[in-house]
């Protein structure tokens, strides 16, 4: 007995983040359709979260940079923010160079990313002393 594929798009749960595969280089074209699916994404979802899994985006440089930090933007313009799958501690030690910082994914776990060393947070008058 064979089943034909259902027609439509994919049954999501509405508070399961969608997940964003990134493979091989992306072209500086592909990147204004990248910034497109996330906010579509983040729209077919009530999560506010949109997995990016760059554990196929290549070497880290920065042309990934530049593509996160553009998604990411995409991502918060829409109410939204993007979490990594599978960065490879290249992409991790450049992000934290640059000073951007991201939600990781290992596993299921979710971790948040310190602060690059040397990087000091702004302190707003009235804050207490820690």
């Amino acid at each position: 007995m064979s089943h034909g594929r259902p027609g439509g798009l994919p049954t999501m749960d509405a508070r399961t983040p969608a997940v964003l595969v990134l493979a091989g280089p992306v072209t500086r074209e592909e990147v204004a359709g990248l910034c497109e699916d996330v906010r579509a994404l983040l729209e077919g979802t009530r999560a506010g979260v949109v997995v990016c899994d760059v554990g196929g985006l290549g070497p880290p440089g920065l042309g990934a940079v530049d593509l996160l930090a553009r998604l990411q933007l995409a991502a918060r313009r829409a109410g939204g923010r993007i979490r990594l799958r599978d960065p490879g501690p290249g992409l991790g030690a450049l992000l934290d160079l640059v000073g951007l910082r991201f939600e990781s994914e290992t596993g299921r776990q979710v971790e948040q990313r310190e602060p690059a060393p040397g990087v000091e947070e702004a302190v707003e008058p009235g804050d207490p002393a820690s």
